[in-house]
């Protein structure tokens, strides 16, 4: 579900923040500005209200994001989604669209973090919560603001400038049906001044894991197996301004994470236990200088890593021995940007304003098994950026003019000059036009791009070869043998896409508290970076005859096997001779992916005789399709297993009285079909209840005390079942619906 009201709760076009010039907005960098795309405002007040844990369960209820990716959730099978779905860390990101996690973009405060593992997925979930005054989201490109990876729209965590005093609190949950036992601990301190203030806030928290044989539906998997990670999070954030007079401000936010989580996945002879640890940092630090005529200068840098040291054992019962397996991933990020920000020419409407800057950005990657010293993949990117956005603003409230209550026009453009791939331009164009004081149209075009990962690019290549009739190739010659290519490409070109939306909101005057939003989309996503080929069909499906190189000569074997990584695998002595094809499965830029479709929210908070009653919800119904290569057919992705459901929403009532708060939500996700068999999974809805009760402020020694009981999936609904090739995969949909079943947690929190 989402608010598309502002930050402060107001629900007059006059009150919302991006008219404002003290409040920054995410989608723009004019201060103040508007933003031509809808903005989804999550506060803290409403994270309260429905008692999300961390910013991995507030993203994973927002009918725009998938769960697919990394995530705590994602058990054995979830893979025919592609390789991005794994629980490589335990951290949850967020995946606007189903884009993938990679192609949204995570902000803290207004920078970007460090990326984890080996997909660019950002931890979203590491920030506590307590720290977050509130998350804004454009589900909408905005390359043309924030650079590369915000193809299916960008997500800033804000966190609070005005904490003083100090709480302490803790959380107990289970599930009802068995495991995900949770134990949680915070600790938040503060003070705010008239000119600046600082916040500090530390969480630990550890959860038992959900196994297969907990769950009636998946008790004839391979034992032992995880459903759902265990895990224990150790995370902190500290965040601080301080206004220096007239002259600007000072800012410092940091923030550090450890997790480690054990996963475990069984075949049929044996297992394997993985327990990667994570460490994560980030430190960012900025200057804004106030100069004259309204102007702003601000200079800022960040910096962030991530470690991932993991440990797969695979454990051979029947032997009794056991095989340890240890890998690295490092990721490493720094970025550096001076802008300015300020009115440059009187409009119709009022000020016309400009923001530009110019910056510089660096990111690497490592991964390697430290126990033999290989390398699997290492490299990096550079890259400076220039960016301009402006603000024109036609017609304002005050001026009376006849069908046009509001109009402004907003243009950025944004230019990236990388090492590796050369320049990079990306435009954006919107307009916000309110007809009348009750009704606001917002429309925007423009331009993204994401560049591929490091992973993509660096990972080992490998030439391996097999028997042709092992890919699929039963037309040729006894003893055939095909030369098999995977790994990385550095000669990978960026992605891009086309991004359009428009909107229209309804906040009448006459009806305070009531705000309602549609909006279309459109994403064209071209140039995606795939491995084309399915291995087992290469060379037996027509459709990946364009990638076949047949007939290869004695030099370009020799090249191959000069720069390849050489594995035989045919168990005869290598003869080139007998090499009828090479068959590359390199990451390429070949694939287009086409996302479209429609969110609907509202919201209507109105007074009672017994309290105050806020009735809001969202929808979202996505078609996404993909097409691999030109001469490959264009299939449905939206609806089919491991990729987003049709249509999520989110709808529900928090009702207020006297310290006592209630929530109820209902969380629908329609079914996904198998495309092995064709067959239609079902539907899958769930309810989430929340009682609350502060005592408020007063001389007793319970002041300020909230206790709180959460029930999420009330009526313990399991989810859609599907047909599995091995009881090694899990028979349902990880990536959409959860195998949590009930369940239920208790809290206490206390402030000073």
């Amino acid at each position: 579900m989402d608010d598309t009201l502002p930050p402060d709760g107001s629900t007059t076009p006059e009150s919302n923040p991006v008219h404002l010039d003290t409040i920054e907005v995410t989608g723009t960098r004019i201060r103040g500005g508007t933003v031509p795309s809808p903005v989804v405002t999550i506060d803290a007040a409403r994270i309260e209200q429905e008692d999300f844990a961390d910013l991995g369960e507030v993203v994973r209820s927002l009918p725009q994001n998938f769960s697919g990716g990394q995530g705590p959730g994602i058990a054995p099978g979830a893979t025919g989604g592609g390789q991005g779905n794994q629980n490589i860390t335990g951290g949850a990101g967020l995946n606007l669209r189903g884009l993938g996690q990679d192609a949204t973009l995570t902000l803290l405060n207004g920078r970007r973090m460090s990326y984890g593992g080996f997909v660019q997925m950002v931890d979203i979930s590491a920030i506590p919560v307590e720290a977050v005054e509130r998350i804004e989201i454009v589900a909408d490109g905005a390359s043309a603001i924030y650079g590369s990876d915000a193809v299916g729209g960008v997500g800033n965590v804000i966190l609070r400038r005005d904490f003083d005093g100090v709480a302490l609190g803790a959380r107990y949950g289970a599930a009802t049906d068995g495991g995900l036992a949770t134990r949680e601990a915070t600790a938040t301190g503060g003070a705010a001044w008239q000119s600046g203030g600082l916040i500090a806030t530390w969480k630990k928290s550890s959860n038992d894991p959900i196994r297969a044989d907990q769950r009636d539906y998946t008790d004839g998997m391979y034992a032992p197996t995880t459903l759902y990670q265990e895990g224990d999070l150790r995370s902190g954030v500290l965040s601080g301004w301080q206004e220096l007079g007239d002259v600007g401000e000072l800012r410092l936010d940091a923030l550090g994470s450890e997790r480690s989580i054990l996963t475990e996945m069984a075949y049929a002879t044996n297992y394997e236990r993985s327990t990667p640890e994570t460490s994560a940092s980030l430190l960012s630090p900025s200057v804004e200088l106030y100069l004259p005529g309204g102007w702003t200068l601000e200079l800022g840098s960040t910096f962030g890593r991530e470690r991932t040291d993991g440990a797969n054992a695979v454990v051979t019962p029947a032997a009794g021995t056991t095989t340890v397996t240890r890998t690295e991933y490092r990721n490493t990020s720094r970025s550096h940007e001076l802008g300015v920000e300020g009115p440059v020419a009187r409009a119709p409407g009022g000020d016309a304003r400009l923001a530009a800057g110019v910056g510089y950005r660096y990111n690497d990657f490592e991964t390697r098994y430290p126990d033999s010293g290989y390398t699997q993949a290492s490299g990096d990117v550079r890259s400076r950026f220039a960016y301009a956005e402006v603000e024109v603003p036609l017609v304002a409230p005050d001026q009376g003019v006849a069908g046009a209550y509001r109009l402004a026009l907003t243009g950025a453009v944004r230019s990236e000059d990388y090492d590796r791939f050369g320049d990079v331009t990306t435009p954006k164009l919107g307009v916000v036009w309110g007809p009348s004081r009750d009704v606001t149209v917002k429309a925007s075009w423009g331009r993204s791009f994401k560049v591929p990962t490091l992973s993509q690019q660096y990972l080992q290549r490998d030439a391996i070869l097999f028997p042709a009739i092992a890919l699929g190739g039963t037309a040729y010659p006894p003893g055939a043998t095909a030369l098999y290519l995977v790994g990385g490409n550095p000669d990978l070109d960026p992605e891009r896409a086309r991004t359009w939306s428009a909107s229209l909101a309804f906040h009448p005057a006459a009806l305070p508290g009531f705000e309602s939003e549609v909006t279309w989309f459109d994403v064209d996503y071209s140039d995606r970076v795939v491995q084309p080929l399915v291995p087992a069909q290469a060379l037996s499906n027509p459709a990946f005859a364009e990638f076949l190189e047949p007939g290869p000569s004695a030099e370009e074997l020799d090249a191959l096997l000069r720069t390849f990584r050489f594995t035989n695998a045919t168990g005869q002595p290598l003869d080139a001779a007998t090499i009828a094809v090479v068959v590359p499965n390199l990451y390429v830029n070949s694939a287009r992916q086409r996302v479209r479709g429609a969110d609907v929210s509202g919201r209507y908070r109105f007074d009672l005789a017994e309290g105050a009653l806020t009735l809001r919800g969202a929808l979202t119904w996505l078609d996404s399709t993909r097409q691999v290569s030109s001469g490959q057919p264009e299939l449905d992705m939206a609806g089919e297993l491991f990729y987003p459901a049709d249509l999520n929403a989110r709808v529900g009532a928090v009702w207020n009285r006297s310290g006592f708060t209630g929530s109820l939500f209902g969380n629908y996700r329609s079914g996904v079909r198998n495309p092995v068999d064709g067959e239609d999974g079902a539907s899958f809805t769930t309810f989430d209840a929340t009682l609350r009760y502060d005592t408020g402020m007063h001389a007793g020694a319970l002041s300020d005390v909230a206790l709180e009981l959460t029930v999420q999936n009330l009526l313990d609904r399991a989810p859609p079942l599907y047909a599995v090739a091995s009881p090694t995969f899990a028979p349902y949909d990880s990536t959409n619906y959860s195998a949590i079943g009930r369940f239920a947690a208790v809290s206490v929190s206390k402030r000073w």
